[in-house]
Order: C-alpha cells, then structure tokens, then sequence
C-alpha cells in the first residue's frame, strides 16, 4: 500500500498483512482499556484489589489509582472525547457506504449488506460511547441545583438511562467492531460478495 497527498510516495508493505484499523486502535483502545466496567473485571482479575465491592478487602498497599500503573485510568474522562471523534467519522463512513460507484465513475444510491453491518457497528459504539458515566458528567455533573438547570438536568436524565445498559453496550461493541472489520476485508479482498440493492 502508497500513500501519497502530494508527498513522496512511501511504501508499507505491512499493512498489506494486517488489517489497518490496527493504525487507529490506540483511540477506542485508551478509552476501552480505561473504562469503569472494564477496570471491574481486571481489577479483580489481576489484582485482586477489591475482589468484591468492599474496599476494605482490598490487598495491603493498595494505593488505588493514584500511583503507577493504575493513574493512566484517570484518562478516561479525555479519551472519551477522542471516542466521540471516532463515532463522528464511523458515522460518515456509514453514511457514504449508501453511495455505490458505478462503471461510468458515477454514484448511486444503494444499500448493501455492508452498509446495515457499518450502521449496527455505529449504533453499537455510540451506544456505548453514550452511555458512559463521563458522557454524564459533561451533560450533568458540573451542576450543584438540578432544579436551576433543568434542560441540563433532562439531559443528563437522559444519559442516565442509557448508562444502565453500559455493561451490554460495552460487549456487544466491543465484538460489532472486530466483525464489521472482518467484513469490510473480506469484501475489499474479493473472498466474499456484498449483496446490495442500488436504486
């Protein structure tokens, strides 16, 4: 694979090995390896600190996440925004996989297999970009008096409800990701079709 934009052209034949959506994991990669659900799982896991929901078991020196390793999670509530501008360009490029090009260099309106698996995969990832508890803290968690904020305070009621379904937004996500990847190269490779309808 070239790249080129005016600029010399510089060959990458690794990429032609490995999917490149490797080149973007480290965006949706911080913020999921970051996340309140996730941190249960390996905290308990790896550390065992706390292996349940009283801290007070937690291991001797525990310092939380204050010290190394563990004050990286304090990014969380910052890759969240680099999150929404991954949802921002997922979402165009769903959009666009309605145009279908056509022999004579034109484009129409279609919709195929691939644009339903790039919409459900779109849908999945906002939905658990969402409802994520720093999506809730922008919306409300500035707010002391509810009741002088009360569109701020819907908003944020909102985004609570969502938050709810975290947990399954989160897995759901997590795999919709990896198979719209595996699709989309499956197609541009030529080892399957994608069935389409173009009007």
């Amino acid at each position: 694979m070239t790249f080129g934009y005016g600029l010399p052209d510089v060959s990458l034949p690794i990429i032609g090995i490995v999917s490149p959506a490797f080149l973007i994991l480290w965006g949706p990669g911080l913020f999921r390896l970051t996340c309140y659900y996730y941190r249960k799982a390996y905290y308990r896991s790896f550390w065992l600190a706390p292996p349940a929901c009283a801290v007070p078991d937690a291991k001797r020196g525990y310092t939380g996440e204050t010290r190394f390793p563990l004050i990286f999670q304090n990014l969380h509530r910052y890759a969240w925004y680099v999150a929404v501008i991954f949802i921002v360009l997922l979402t165009w490029d769903a959009v666009l996989a309605f145009r279908f090009p056509m022999p004579d260099g034109s484009h129409r309106l279609g919709i195929g297999v691939g644009t339903l698996v790039m919409w459900v995969n779109v849908i999945l990832l906002a939905g658990y970009t969402f409802s994520c508890h720093s999506c809730r803290h922008v919306c409300g968690g500035h707010v002391d008096v509810f009741s002088r904020a009360k569109t701020r305070y819907r908003v944020w009621h909102f985004f609570t409800r969502l938050n709810e379904n975290h947990p399954a937004f989160a897995w759901l996500s997590l795999f919709s990701v990896g198979l719209t990847d595996l699709y989309i190269r499956l197609v541009a490779m030529g080892v399957i079709r994608d069935l389409r309808i173009v009007f």
